[in-house]
């Protein structure tokens, strides 16, 4: 029987995504009963019914490209800004979807995107998702498209700033993208000689910090790098939190809910301000003149790896075969050699963070790189 196939990427761009799309696409060219059409800007394009065909001329030359050619949002379907209010807009993408005459939508993202996608499914769709982000925190799968381009950005990165480190004698704290994981801190902090790796699975004492920085001094080497990933905190800022998030959990009325989440926010909010803190407060107790430097969306940018242009053509063409064995409601995750259909029930709202005891944290104990605890 005849298949189309619909692809939206969604959430944050990630090297990668158009070698997802050209697998799909090119993938399903072979089989002459599937089509293929790409909505442009994330569910937002869903629910607008903005189309692109992908055939062979869309998707020609656009394996080497970072970002997507469909482009994204951050657009959920359930809170969709629509002239001035935010609406619930499911039920204009199930529109979309049976006006396209789909059989199956194919969603290409992170967490967010991952929740969404199960919305939808279930509202009643077909859909099959790809796993994306460079944060490599998404459940059920091994790696996730984007975060080996990621991790070459960040240690690349290391790399060059401990030349300026070294001749002026400083203390750099880099921030490292990851959002409440520390993977692409911990890996970028090893592969790339950092002194000290601060994540946020791992609440980091100051102090601690401080006097592996002070030691490093007396043995004559007067620099240090600091990798922080973007969602760490210190034992101080974990325990406010936790006991803010216990109070949101024992609220009774729904104003006490309101100001408990609204104080878990706030709390929240106060993390990306730190980093200066942290810099000056290191500056203070060492001696050592400090800096910051924050990576952004340079991580986010450019030609993906070979790795990430692997892993994204194997995910596309298993996908593809799912869809022709009508196999729906599951991502397509890596494990090891192989590729698995994972019940999207079973990675939705759920976040894969580093064990305490994963051997990255063993490894770099071993060498010598301080983690703040």
């Amino acid at each position: 029987m005849a298949k189309s196939i619909g692809i939206l990427t969604a959430g944050g761009d990630s090297p990668g995504l158009n070698a997802a799309i050209r697998a799909i696409g090119r993938n399903a060219l072979n089989y002459p009963d599937m089509q293929v059409i790409g909505f442009r800007d994330g569910f937002r394009g869903l629910m607008e019914n903005r189309t692109i065909r992908l055939d062979e001329s869309t998707l020609s030359g656009i394996l080497t490209m970072g970002g997507t050619i469909l482009g994204t949002s951050r657009d959920k379907p359930r809170r969709m800004p629509v002239a001035d209010k935010i609406l619930d807009m499911t039920d204009k993408m199930l529109e979309t979807y049976q006006k396209n005459h789909l059989d199956v939508l194919v969603c290409i993202g992170g967490g967010g995107t991952h929740k969404n996608a199960y919305h939808l499914a279930q509202s009643g769709l077909n859909i099959i998702t790809l796993p994306k982000t460079i944060d490599n925190d998404l459940a059920m799968t091994d790696t996730s498209i984007g975060f080996d381009t990621a991790l070459g950005i960040a240690t690349e990165a290391i790399d060059r700033l401990h030349s300026t480190a070294h001749s002026h004698h400083r203390i750099i704290v880099v921030e490292i993208m990851g959002h409440n994981a520390g993977w692409l801190a911990l890996g970028a902090g090893i592969a790339g000689g950092a002194n000290v790796i601060l994540i946020p699975e791992i609440p980091y004492d100051v102090e601690v910090v401080a006097n592996a920085i002070r030691e490093r001094s007396r043995q004559g080497k007067n620099f240090s790098i600091v990798a922080v990933a973007e969602g760490v905190l210190s034992k101080t800022q974990a325990a406010i939190l936790q006991e803010a998030i216990e109070k949101k959990e024992k609220a009774e009325t729904k104003e006490e809910k309101k100001l408990a989440k609204a104080e878990v926010k706030k709390i929240k909010a106060e993390q990306s301000e730190h980093l200066s803190a942290l810099t000056r407060e290191l500056e203070s107790l060492t001696g050592l003149e400090s800096r910051v430097t924050i990576l952004g969306h340079l991580q986010r940018g450019g030609t993906p790896s070979a790795i990430d242009r692997l892993l994204a053509t194997r995910l596309g063409t298993a996908c593809v075969s799912l869809i022709n064995e009508e196999q729906y409601g599951v991502m397509v995750a890596a494990r090891g050699e192989n590729v698995v259909a994972v019940p999207l029930e079973e990675v939705a709202g759920k976040r894969k963070t580093i064990p305490l005891d994963h051997s990255l944290l063993e490894t770099a104990r071993k060498i010598g790189i301080s983690l703040g605890c």
